[in-house]
């Protein structure tokens, strides 16, 4: 009987944990992303990426750090705004597993907080918290990170976009 007690109160706690965490909007959200560049680094609001991302406008700082770091900005755009399609129940699954981790733990050497402390659990739920949609974009996971500074390797952006497209491929092998 306290057996089936524990499994019901854990799986009560993992149902309301997920109703959380696809029916409600972030309430901790990344404010600013650092992008570094080898020893250059630039802090950027996520407001002006997010800006950036949308319209290609950029802010003075935005233009200034793509310009020394000598980065393409419509590449950066791109690697922002491409999006892949997941199921968010088999990506949950996916990430909760060993391959997943190996995965987060892949990302999360471009994406991390500046303490670089549970960053896999950071990582996890930003990319869920961004999938709600079926739609998984890196200026999602961004916007979704739920500290208030997010740290990005600014060169390895492209890298990321292509472990998510690599992560979409493996889903939908997964499901057949």
């Amino acid at each position: 009987m306290r057996l089936f007690s524990l499994l019901l109160r854990y799986g009560f706690a993992s149902w309301v944990s997920a109703a959380i965490v696809f029916s409600s909007t972030s309430v901790f959200a990344a404010e600013r992303v650092v992008l570094k560049y080898r020893a250059f680094r630039e802090s950027i609001a996520i407001e002006d990426l997010t800006k950036f991302a949308r319209t290609g406008e950029m802010s003075p700082d935005l233009r200034v750090n793509l310009a020394l770091a000598r980065q393409d900005p419509q590449t950066i755009r791109q690697s922002l705004t491409n999006t892949v399609t997941v199921d968010p129940i088999l990506l949950d699954r996916f990430l909760n597993n060993a391959l997943g981790e190996l995965l987060l733990d892949e990302i999360g050497k471009t994406i991390h907080p500046p303490s670089r402390q549970a960053n896999r659990q950071a990582l996890r739920a930003a990319i869920t918290l961004s999938a709600r949609d079926r739609q998984l974009s890196l200026l999602e996971i961004l916007q979704n990170y739920p500290t208030t500074d997010v740290e990005v390797e600014g060169d390895r952006l492209e890298a990321v976009y292509s472990q998510l497209r690599r992560l979409e491929g493996t889903l939908k092998n997964f499901l057949k």
